[in-house]
């Protein structure tokens, strides 16, 4: 029915010119996996999450007929590799690709490498949620107790991230105030004809939604994005306005339950 849908809107580029934009977040990691709070430190994709990228998110952005001429990823490696393994099953390896550090995961500060559930159980499931969901709730800064402290610092794949912008952690707020810079740049790709796919992060895509869709605090924090799904939008390249709203390829049933995996605080 989405993808459907997707192709009939073509027929508005006879009406206007218009460009598309796709949003996605990675596949599966291994701390979605382990269900814990990940933020800032590389954590690889699951086998799963391989498996997304190739039999989920491929198939729906061929099916849709979907082109590239770029792919901005965060400079993290379930980022990087989820564009990889669909650009391959595209067969469209050639299509650069721009990794951005301002595209990386809102930085959990000192709840990273702890289950989420486990962090409810101590300081309560709606602080828990809170942190997760609330606009401009700000977890506990990571201190040099935490197990991933000098593992995150010391990476250099964070060595393009200016003295002083290094986070120690982020409110939602924060990460869509850090990633407004880099959309504004991709905008304008997008309304010079550009065709581009963002493929990043699950609180970076919430960010992204808000910038692009308008959303308000309060509604931001009700969006759940799950992995592997694309997000299609079609803007008007004159006027730089949405034309209709976002389509999200692939089975509704499919999205429905991962959507409501996403949403919960889990075991």
């Amino acid at each position: 029915m989405a993808i459907r849908k997707f192709l009939r809107s073509k027929l508005s580029q006879f009406k206007m010119k218009t460009n598309r934009l796709v949003l996605l977040r990675h596949g599966e990691s291994e701390f979605n996996l382990e269900n814990k709070f990940c933020g800032w430190h590389d954590a690889p994709l699951t086998e799963n999450g391989e498996r997304e990228a190739c039999m989920v998110a491929s198939p729906a952005l061929l099916q849709s007929k979907l082109d590239f001429d770029v792919v901005y990823t965060s400079v993290l490696d379930r980022s990087k590799k989820s564009a990889e393994l669909i650009l391959s099953n595209m067969n469209r390896a050639y299509v650069p690709t721009k990794a951005d550090w301002r595209l990386c995961e809102r930085h959990y500060g000192n709840l990273t490498g702890f289950r989420k559930r486990e962090i409810a159980n101590i300081y309560g499931e709606d602080q828990v949620q809170a942190w997760r969901r609330g606009y401009d709730d700000v977890p506990p800064e990571i201190n040099t107790e935490n197990r991933y402290y000098y593992v995150i610092r010391n990476n250099p794949i964070f060595d393009d991230v200016p003295a002083g912008q290094f986070p120690m952690t982020e409110s939602l707020g924060m990460c869509v105030d850090r990633v407004e810079p880099v959309w504004k740049e991709i905008k304008q790709e997008v309304l010079n004809g550009t065709r581009v796919l963002i493929c990043v992060h699950g609180t970076v895509t919430r960010a992204l939604v808000k910038h692009i869709e308008g959303v308000s605090k309060e509604a931001i924090q009700k969006v759940n994005i799950p992995n592997s799904i694309p997000r299609v939008y079609e803007f008007n390249m004159k006027t730089g306005e949405l034309v209709g709203g976002p389509i999200n390829l692939g089975d509704p049933e499919y999205i429905k339950k991962k959507t409501a995996q996403v949403a919960a605080i889990g075991d």
